[in-house]
């Protein structure tokens, strides 16, 4: 009887730490090093540059068509006060 409990006990207490003991192993693995660090870095700066491009490239074009649509309320300012009077 106390040989059987042994095993049993031996048993569930190898099943209750043998996640930890895989999970210890698996974080031991999964540290970075300097070199992916780097290129971690790297692109991350990459898609901080596309996304100010892509924000600049946007506000340009507001710029571009709000300009021209105000150049076109001057020019018909322009031509209603230059139209001769009836």
């Amino acid at each position: 009887m106390k040989r059987s409990f042994k095993i049993v006990f031996g048993a569930l207490l190898w099943v209750s730490l043998t996640p930890l003991i895989v999970s210890a192993a698996l974080g031991a693995r999964q540290e970075t090093t300097p070199k992916q660090d780097i290129t971690d870095a790297g692109k991350s700066t990459k898609n901080a540059a596309k996304k100010t491009g892509s924000a600049t490239k946007m506000e340009s074009k507001k710029v571009v068509h709000k300009s021209a649509q105000k150049t076109k309320e001057g020019m018909n300012k322009v031509e209603e006060k230059t139209e001769p009077k009836q």
